[in-house]
């Protein structure tokens, strides 16, 4: 729905697991890196813990892409199941020939030969269980009878146990305290700091072809990561549902209000206003009363006024106030965007347009703020003589075209992309020809 109002491939805050959306700041990647470590070189049992919606069921698809083909995934997705049928759940998902009316024994004697098997033709089997925290206690006790099977130097089966934090107090249990001392590796997967958040955002957002300034404020981001806890199922909904709302209000950037809605509309609970916002009011609180003990009391209304004016309400874009900003930008001399529109018609009257140049990022003709912030970030100074903004009104809203440079040759021009700063390669920026820019212009 709001794809092409964003110009994006495909949805980029899915609630499904997708590895090519998979985020490896917030030690996701060194938890990955060490779990297929871990892993290939048998190390018994492995626990990670993680709450609910912190990326768990991501990694185990993200291990079936990581660990080599030598290795067989099983999956155990019902974890309550009673001790006398886990052996027959893992047989049957290894395709051994057995029924459910096979003896205990006998379906262990058949995965031990198969796993010896497989052992002797240098392959291993892992099995994923995944909410683990809900598998009774003397299912486990089953699990840690399962991790005897061996040879004199190797273990035949790896267990990885992904659960959430309740799964520690069932290991806590006296009677499976066996279980907890074959754990040889435990990961916690811990929420997403505010850092984190913003950066797994625009990760996602460039991942399914975002190619513009940041989508989501920094104030929006502050009030997610407290909404959400860190958490990235609570992430990509509120950001899937943020991202509907400001395609709605006919916007390009996330604000607060947005988020707001989407926690609403979603059930979360939700900051009326920000830690900076409480310190203010708590502050008037204690001014006023000062004030009262001076007998200033007829002070302390303009500054009340004035506080709530300047920190807590947030002036919305009105059609007038629309149109100022707009006659702003047309203004020869206070828009640094105009600026590089002269720049660029002059450029493109005189440039080959055989020759070559580099698109930085496309943007919505309306989004005139967010170019102009770019355009005044610190790592782009040294390229601003070079840096054109053309007009694209081929198909669709109007849109701007961020270019830099000119280029003889192609060589040329990708050469230079791999000298621009990490703010600009990180849009993914592409050679153009010229021309192309001339027709659209």
């Amino acid at each position: 729905m709001y794809y092409e109002h964003f110009g994006l491939n495909y949805p980029p805050f899915k609630i499904t697991p997708d590895p090519q959306l998979f985020y490896a700041g917030g030690n996701r990647g060194l938890v990955l890196e060490a779990l297929v470590y871990a892993i290939e070189n048998g190390e018994g049992i492995i626990k990670v813990v993680g709450e609910v919606g912190s990326g768990k069921t991501m990694l185990c698809r993200m291990l079936e892409q990581q660990l080599p083909k030598r290795i067989e995934i099983v999956y155990l997705a019902n974890p309550r199941l009673p001790p006398e049928m886990i052996l027959h759940a893992i047989a049957l998902e290894m395709r051994l020939p057995i029924t459910l009316q096979s003896n205990r024994l006998q379906v262990m004697h058949d995965l031990h030969l198969k796993l010896l098997e497989k052992h002797a033709h240098n392959q291993q089997v892992v099995i994923f269980i995944e909410e683990a925290q809900g598998m009774p206690v003397t299912t486990l006790e089953e699990i840690r009878l399962l991790s005897n099977l061996e040879t004199s130097r190797h273990k035949l089966l790896q267990i990885v146990l992904f659960g959430q934090p309740e799964l520690e107090d069932n290991l806590a249990t006296p009677n499976i305290r066996q279980l907890k001392e074959r754990i040889t590796h435990s990961f916690y997967l811990t929420s997403l700091n505010r850092f984190n958040v913003e950066e797994y955002l625009n990760f996602r957002m460039r991942t399914v072809g975002y190619r513009g300034p940041p989508v989501f404020s920094k104030p929006a981001i502050r009030i997610l990561t407290q909404v959400s806890k860190g958490l990235m199922r609570r992430i990509n909904i509120l950001a899937d549902k943020s991202l509907l709302a400001a395609f709605a209000q006919n916007t390009h950037q996330v604000l607060p209000k947005q988020i707001r809605l989407a926690a609403r509309d979603s059930g979360f609970s939700y900051p009326l206003f920000s830690t900076s916002h409480y310190l203010i009011f708590i502050g008037i609180l204690l001014l006023s009363g000062f004030m009262l003990t001076l007998g200033l009391a007829p002070m302390a209304q303009p500054i009340r006024e004035w506080i709530y004016q300047t920190a807590w309400v947030k002036p919305t874009m009105t059609t007038s106030t629309a149109t100022t900003a707009t006659s702003v930008i047309n203004s020869p001399t206070s828009s640094l965007l105009q600026q590089r529109r002269q720049a660029t018609e002059k450029w493109l009257t005189q440039a080959n347009g055989q020759f070559y140049s580099i698109q930085l990022m496309q943007t919505t003709e309306d989004n005139f703020i967010g170019v102009e912030k770019w355009l005044k970030q610190l790592e782009l100074q040294p390229l601003l003589p070079q840096l054109y903004i053309s007009h694209d009104l081929a198909k669709g809203p109007a849109k701007w075209n961020l270019m830099y440079g000119e280029f003889e040759s192609l060589d040329q021009a990708n050469a230079a992309i791999a000298t621009l700063p990490d703010l600009v390669r990180r849009n993914k920026p592409y050679v153009r020809k010229i021309a192309s820019l001339k027709l659209k212009e």
